[in-house]
């Protein structure tokens, strides 16, 4: 058998350890299938004495600058776990890869924010920048579209990519929760973080849903592009009348490749009832690809956690070892398109709209002329009763396909015209 690929580990968090564990209670198997040994040989993270499991880190060769062990003669392979867009990692990404070795990152924001510039580095030394566990876990999505789906040209991508706002959102589903309380409960449970903002606020779906784009598309990664907007105002009112009328609300990311360029979102969606993303539930992931010859694709699995994630990673070791050489976004870096925004197009879905309105003579009359004035469309309206003459009326309606600012602009006018007790609420409808 070959000599064995030694590899650097920057980061022994979460993902980290569940690396250590899968390297040691597969090694002998992932030796045979990658046709050579795989070891860590030298190992950084921010604290040396952290307990980490029945670990040892006595063999490992121990370096407080991961930018020093990324560049190391005694490594073949840098394998980047700490996260984080900027340095550490960036700098020691970048270092190894200069030096001309191959990385395996699990790190969604740096290539969010860095993916084409790291791309570029690797092509121009013929090596590795890999990156399975970046999006989504344990679904092999990376290498479903990088190489899978090769042949095919796509038209768009979506899907469920934080599963802890996909947790939130089924409990409050199935339980009859509100939000806060969900949200605590996912604390305690480890699925949120104590500061929550990056994944409810919708940044963490924007970060792989910018790769993904890239991947679809061959286009520069461009996170900045994406309109983004998360759960927090998602209401327990809005996800009983969502049930009523046959659909869930889910977290998407969605990307749309059209003639005029881009478009690229991330915002609360109401999906039907009995659609494969609608039935994802809990912690799980779910990504879709629409592509010309091989249709509609989706996968689905665990798309954090320690283990999940750690199969991922080491698939990309694997691939290296086996000497599987391919672009990081599907086509060369100097193939990649320059990134261009599409302008903003009718919602073919259409939107709820949930409004809390004084209930008095003229309020109904009062928002249909504005939603007429603005050439937006009603498909079907819902009033719940007052409870008493002069109370507030929940009044829910759901409309065409409409331009998103012609909705922002409705919405305005009517919180202006003093209609409404409480800031209106809309979600997009995907017809999936």
């Amino acid at each position: 058998m070959a000599k064995s690929l030694k590899l650097g580990v920057a980061g022994l968090g979460t993902v980290g350890t569940g690396l250590l564990d899968l390297l040691a209670r597969h090694r002998a198997v992932i030796a045979r299938r990658a046709g050579r040994p795989i070891e860590i040989t030298a190992v950084s993270a921010r604290s040396k004495g952290k307990a980490r499991g029945s670990h040892d880190l006595g063999p490992f060769t121990w370096f407080d600058d991961p930018k020093a062990l990324a560049v190391s003669d005694q490594i073949d392979v840098f394998v980047e776990l700490m996260g984080g867009e900027g340095d550490p990692a960036k700098s020691a990404v970048a270092a190894a890869l200069k030096a001309g070795k191959p990385v395996v990152t699990a790190n969604k924001a740096l290539l969010a924010h860095h993916g084409a510039e790291l791309a570029r580095l690797a092509d121009e030394k013929s090596i590795a920048l890999n990156f399975e566990a970046s999006v989504a876990g344990g679904i092999p999505i990376v290498k479903t579209m990088r190489e899978a789906l090769a042949g095919n040209q796509a038209a768009k991508v979506f899907g469920i990519l934080n599963g802890t706002c996909n947790y939130i959102l089924t409990k409050m589903a199935d339980e009859g929760r509100n939000f806060t309380d969900v949200l605590k409960e996912a604390q305690q449970l480890g699925y949120a973080e104590a500061d929550p903002t990056f994944d409810i606020g919708g940044f963490d779906t924007a970060h792989k849903l910018a790769i993904l784009t890239s991947l679809a598309f061959g286009a520069e990664v461009n996170v900045e592009a994406i309109d983004i907007e998360g759960i927090e105002a998602v209401t327990l009112a809005d996800i009983r009348n969502a049930d009523a009328m046959g659909f869930k609300i889910k977290l998407l990311g969605v990307a749309v490749a059209t003639a005029d360029g881009i478009e690229q979102r991330v915002h609360p969606t109401l999906v039907p009832k009995g659609s494969p993303v609608a039935d994802t539930d809990g912690v799980f992931n779910a990504v879709v690809v629409q592509s010309d010859f091989a249709g509609d694709l989706m996968l689905e699995g665990r798309g954090a956690g320690s283990h999940p994630t750690a199969s991922a990673v080491v698939s990309d070791i694997v691939d290296i070892a086996r000497g599987n050489l391919r672009p990081a976004f599907g086509v060369p870096s100097g193939e990649l398109r320059k990134y261009r925004n599409a302008p903003k197009r009718a919602h073919e879905g259409g939107y709820y709209v949930a409004l809390e309105l004084y209930d008095r003579p003229g309020a109904v009359a009062a928002i249909a002329r504005v939603l007429a004035d603005e050439k937006i469309s009603i498909e079907s309206i819902v009033q719940r009763a007052p409870a008493k003459e002069g109370a507030i009326a929940s009044f829910m309606l759901v409309t065409h396909k409409t331009l998103d600012s012609s909705m922002r602009q409705a919405l305005a006018r009517i919180e202006r015209d003093g209609h409404v007790a409480s800031k209106p609420r809309t979600i997009r409808i995907e017809r999936l």
